[in-house]
């Protein structure tokens, strides 16, 4: 199941995230985390101190290996130069699972203990020097869409997404490729005004959306968030000593967490599997094909040269019977624990 977490920067996102990330691990879950967002955070909130969170290596770094792995034998695309973030998988390219071993996590992913479980984490990269002033950070995000898109995952495994603040995974087809959408949102109006857009720009896609009331102090709070947000506000989330613990590098186990917050999480995990019996591949195959012919003709065509809308295989379909056709790769090394 493919989760996202999303809201204004500054309304905790990072934070639930990682929560939740940890509440799958701690019931024993598969997890994938990715740290999709500029200011990449989510280390640091799983427990990596600051050295180990800088040597993350980062997805755009190794975006010729990701291309190169996912085209696999697939025909309809040439070289992996012609590859851009929306494209979508044929029959011959390779197809990711979350608990397979392969070089692309060889490369990116490092493993993370958390409380006795082992997650993976992968990491866009932060912005470089070299990248001021002649890249936009959806050029960083590119690799984490074409993960998305050729990843077959399946009911008891989850890939949770950190995203970037704001709504800037709209400037792609990304905010349409999550079983489940998370809105982290405090009780303000700057608070839910990421929620106002994330809700009318996701109303023609089905993209289901929860929103998770963060710092609420109070029945006040309480029903600010359930005037504004209707029967889309799934829980919401007090303090929290166990978190502040956590950012004063002072962890405890997540037994610890308070009770009322754990059932919260609870919820979330409730909210994502209650989605799955409601998957739709075809729809979701679909999608994935009309923004790419988007971006080939907006933009994708002149870059590459190519033209990108012979990359669609009109009769391929993603979804898990299609787990037969994964190339499965010997792993040249395990994951290196964080």
């Amino acid at each position: 199941m493919k989760i996202a977490f999303v809201g204004k920067g500054g309304s905790g996102k990072t934070t639930l995230s990682s929560l939740f990330i940890r509440h799958l691990a701690f019931r024993g879950t598969p997890v994938v985390a990715v740290d999709a967002d500029i200011n990449q955070h989510l280390g640091a909130a799983l427990g990596l101190d600051d050295p180990e969170t800088a040597a993350l290596p980062a997805l755009g770094a190794h975006l010729p290996l990701i291309k190169e792995h996912l085209r696999g034998s697939n025909p309809r695309i040439a070289s992996a130069e012609t590859m851009i973030k929306t494209t979508p998988p044929g029959e011959g390219s390779r197809l990711l699972r979350l608990q397979e071993d392969n070089p692309i996590y060889d490369a990116c992913a490092r493993e993370v203990a958390l409380d006795g479980a082992r997650i993976r984490l992968l990491a866009t990269g932060p912005f470089t020097e070299s990248d001021l002033g002649v890249a936009c950070y959806h050029s960083k995000t590119g690799a984490v869409e074409l993960l998305l898109n050729h990843l077959v995952d399946g009911r008891e495994e989850c890939m949770v997404v950190d995203m970037t603040a704001g709504s800037d995974s709209f400037a792609s087809g990304m905010f349409t490729r999550f079983d489940m959408t998370f809105l982290v949102a405090e009780p303000t109006r700057k608070g839910v005004s990421v929620y106002r857009q994330y809700k009318e720009y996701a109303r023609d896609y089905d993209v289901p959306l929860k929103v998770v009331g963060n710092k609420v102090q109070g029945e006040d709070d309480l029903d600010f968030l359930r005037q504004e947000v209707g029967e889309d506000l799934l829980v919401t989330v007090g303090h929290s000593d166990w978190v502040r613990a956590m950012e004063k590098g002072r962890p405890r186990p997540f037994a610890e967490l308070e009770e009322s917050n754990s059932r919260a999480l609870h919820a979330l995990f409730q909210a994502v599997d209650a989605v799955y019996d409601a998957r739709d591949w075809e729809r979701y195959t679909r999608q994935m094909v009309h923004f790419h012919l988007r971006n080939a003709e907006s933009w994708g065509n002149e870059k590459t040269g190519a033209d990108l809308a012979a990359q669609v295989d009109p009769s391929f379909v993603l979804g898990e019977q299609r787990q037969e056709a994964v190339v499965p790769q010997s792993s040249q090394s395990a994951p290196q624990p964080a």
